[in-house]
């Protein structure tokens, strides 16, 4: 299996991947990790992220741009 096939279905995310993910810069994200605006843990001094809850997250933020229109 290639491994980067492998990597977009695993249920953890690492930092890389959720700031691509997000089209963002890895310092947004970092700035949204240490303002607990975005969920996510660690696994020693590496950020991971569930990548459902990534997905929730970004639906929570859709809805209210979307109740505006």
């Amino acid at each position: 299996m290639n491994p980067r096939h492998a990597a977009a279905l695993s249920p953890v995310m690492t930092l890389k991947e959720v700031a691509e993910y997000l089209h963002i810069h890895q310092n947004t994200l970092y700035k949204l990790i240490r303002l607990s605006e975005i969920p996510s843990f660690k696994i020693g001094s590496d950020h991971r992220f569930r990548r459902n809850e990534i997905e929730e997250w970004v639906a929570e933020k859709q809805l209210p741009q979307e109740r505006s229109k």
